[in-house]
This record gives structure tokens, sequence and C-alpha cells, in this order.
């Protein structure tokens, strides 16, 4: 087992990491920004080692001072957390390279998956449905029209090496494709420095379920059941929960087992997620996460299975701790993904944390940094807090939900707890009717 472990992230993730480390016996490495010398993981760490000013191209985007700060430190491993370079197939590299151990999968596979086209390609390959759309990517307004006859409108027109919702854009039919086709890119080039688009059927009101896989790498793999992560603003995940209220225990079996034949096939290792659409019983392919999720604790609640502590355990070269007959699924969790925003305006709001308490109780679960006094920075993504509950039942789980939203204080700042406070009472959430689209009709029908 690794001795000390780098984590190249920040936030709750960062902190997340540190203490499922501390709980095997694992030292831990901060690195952080100059905006975040007074992070709670910093403070928690084993050693900390400040790796750049505040943007994040010249921190925690940093190869070369992330390594260096491994090698000075003396860690024997490093693990990405979420976002930043987690999905980096070159750092991933560069640091085995460096006689360091990635906690991730192979560098081949973080590859594969983050390129949207050859993604879908090899998902088709290893058994997976997946939207009707282009083979590849479509390298013309003439022959996305083509394209279009056999796939159908409306069409989603995708970021090959997209994420985030950013380079994405639907048309409605033959007149707006050019347009939409176009905008695709260039927003494609802004962001990601690739241009290359590829097309999708676009499913009217899919729900958005995503499977959790575990593999050790000697070819042990299981599957943790789904997620629901249909509530969403602008492709962004506002609150996940497990099971999904959809699906019935046959459909999570069946696109359990594909996505773990599917993994085999590939001889993937690590944590991983298989994200689908759903609609009218039938599942497509959409994309596969090949790092821990955010929304992890939610599948962590109804296991009980700590997936940080086996992603390390594979890492180490250690075979899993569970098999598939060992996994039981208990009761349903929600998680609230808690931002420092107006939650009306979703508009940043950084700044002093003046007063903070945290909600507590059976089945709760906060993983968050903050503190009173703590200084929210505004160079990075706003998600500061996940709340996670959970009941018995879906019903137990909600009430719990709208008591812990009551209980929790952040004052200082705006956060999005109102807005979750609103979604915990409103009938379509409560009855598990809605998809992928609901949440932006619901916002755009709410005052205040």
């Amino acid at each position: 087992m690794f001795e000390k472990i780098l984590i190249a992230n920040r936030g709750e993730i960062a902190l997340r990491i540190h203490r499922a480390c501390h709980e095997m016996g694992i030292k831990t490495v901060a690195v952080h920004s100059t905006a975040d010398a007074e992070a709670m993981h910093v403070r928690l760490a084993d050693e900390s080692v400040c790796i750049g000013p505040p943007p994040s191209r010249d921190s925690y985007l940093s190869i070369p001072a992330i390594i260096s700060a491994a090698t000075i430190t003396g860690a024997d491993a490093i693990h990405p957390g979420v976002g930043f370079l987690s999905e980096n197939a070159t750092f991933a590299s560069m640091v085995e390279e460096h006689g360091i151990t990635f906690i991730g999968p192979k560098p081949q596979h973080i590859a594969l998956m983050g390129d949207k086209v050859a993604a879908r390609g090899a998902a088709r390959e290893l058994g997976l449905p997946v939207v009707p759309g282009s083979d590849g990517a479509v390298s013309s307004e003439k022959e996305a029209l083509a394209l279009s006859a056999n796939i159908g409108f409306p069409l989603l027109i995708k970021a090959a090496a997209g994420g985030g919702g950013r380079g994405m854009k639907i048309a409605a039919d033959e007149a707006a494709l050019p347009e939409a086709f176009r905008m695709a890119r260039n927003e494609a080039r802004a962001a990601f420095d690739n241009d290359q688009v590829y097309m999708e059927r676009y499913l009217g009101q899919p729900r958005h379920i995503e499977v959790q896989i575990l593999a050790d790498g000697h070819g042990n793999i299981v599957h943790l059941g789904e997620r629901d992560c249909s509530l969403q603003r602008r492709h962004q995940k506002v609150l996940e929960e497990a099971p999904s209220p959809a699906l019935n225990d046959t459909q999570c079996d069946e696109i359990g087992r594909t996505a773990v034949e599917a993994m085999k096939k590939l001889g993937y290792r690590s944590v991983g997620t298989i994200e689908f659409l759903y609609e009218e019983g039938e599942f497509f392919f959409i994309e596969m996460n090949t790092r821990l999720q955010v929304e992890h604790p939610v599948t962590e609640m109804i296991t009980g299975v700590d997936l940080v502590r086996e992603q390390i355990r594979a890492a180490a070269g250690s075979t899993l701790s569970v098999a598939q007959e060992d996994i039981a699924y208990m009761g349903h969790a929600m998680e609230c993904r808690i931002n420092a925003e107006h939650w009306r305006t979703f508009v940043p709001s950084p700044g002093r944390v003046k007063a903070y308490h945290a909600p507590g109780g059976v089945g709760v679960r906060v993983d968050s940094g903050l503190y009173a006094g703590y200084s929210v920075p505004p160079h990075y993504d706003s998600l500061v807090a996940k709340l996670v509950v959970h009941g018995l039942t879906r019903e137990d789980c909600i009430m719990r939900l709208r008591r812990t939203l009551e209980e929790y204080v952040i004052d200082g700042i705006e956060t999005t707890i109102p807005l979750h406070q609103r979604l915990a009472v409103t009938p379509a959430f409560m009855n598990g009717h809605y998809n992928i689209h609901w949440l932006e009709k619901f916002l755009a029908g709410l005052e205040g």
C-alpha cells in the first residue's frame, strides 16, 4: 500500500480524499494555489505545497508544478480528484513516467473515453447501446445535412472533446442545422482548442442515468447500481439520487450487467461511470467518465462501499474487497450540490463565510471544506458543499432532505440552498416525474 499520496485537487473533493487516506493510514500532501492557503484540506494534510498563483492554468493545471511537488515530498502516488487534470491522459502518463502511481485508469482508457467520437465507436464495439448519430466527426455543413436525413430531427451537435455542456447546439430542423453546426464548432474551438463535432439524435424527454463501475485491474469488475442525474441546468447536474425513481429492478440489473461486460472487454481499472440517456424503456450511451464523480457519495450511501478507498486499493494492485453478490442496496439517497451562487440568477457569489452550521442526524452527510471565516475564492468552480441524505424509502429521504436544508446555515455568501428547498416540495420532484429538461422549465416559471 502507498505511504504518501499527493492530492492534485482542491475543495471538498480534496478533503474527501484526505479523509479516506488517513483512515487507511496513508499520509497526504495537499497542493494549493495562493488563493487556497487557508483551505481546510490544506490545514488538515500532513504536508502542503504551494504550486502557484490563483489562476488554474498556473496552479492546479500545471503538470510540472504538481509532479515537482510529488517528487519533493516523496509522494508515491497522485490522486487527481475530479475536474482539473483527472481526465488528462498526458498527465496520467507523465505521472507514471516519473515513477509515481496515478490513482485512476490506464492513460489509454482516459484518452479513448475523453474523445467523444472515439468513445461512441468504442461503446458500439463493446456492446453498449448508442444514440443514433454520425459514426465519427462531421467535417462540414454539407456532410451534416447529408447525414441528417438518416439520423432525423431534432439533432444535437456536440464537441468531440466536450464536457460541461459546452460546444453543444440543437438543430430543430434542416433550416437551423447550418447555423447550429457553425456555433457548435466555434464554441468547441474556443473551449477545447478542438473544433471537431459529431451529431446525435436529440431525445425529447430522456432521463440521465449513470452506472457506477469499480474494477481492480485483475479482471474483477462490479457495478454498484445506477444514479439518476436528470435534474440539470445547462447540462450541469444540480441534484442526484439513487436508485432512479424511473427504473424497475429488472432494468437496473440489465443495464448494470451490460456495463460490467463492456468494461471487462475493455480491461478497465479503477472507478468509472458510464452515462446513458433513458427514454421509453431504452438506454443510449452518451459518455464515460474515467474518474471519481462528484455525486459518488449517493452510491456510497446506498451500498456502504467506500469508492475512494477501493480506487486507492486498485491503484496499489490490490483486488476488490467486494464481489457483485456482496453488493446490497439499502434505501434511498439524494445529493444536493450547494454552489456559491445566487439561487435564482446563478451569478457566482465568492466572499467570506460569516457563519457556518452544517446539518446532522441519522442518514446525513455533508462533504464541504467550508468553515466560519473562510473566504470562498472567485477563481474556481462554485461548488462549495454536497449535502447527502439517506432514508429507508424515497419518501423518508425527501423528508430528511427538507429538514436538513432548513438546518443548513451558510451566511455571508449567496448559495443555492433556497433552490433545493423549493425543489424538495415540488410535486413533480416528489413524484419522481422529471427529465433532463424539466428543471430549466421549472426555473423559468419561478418568481423572485
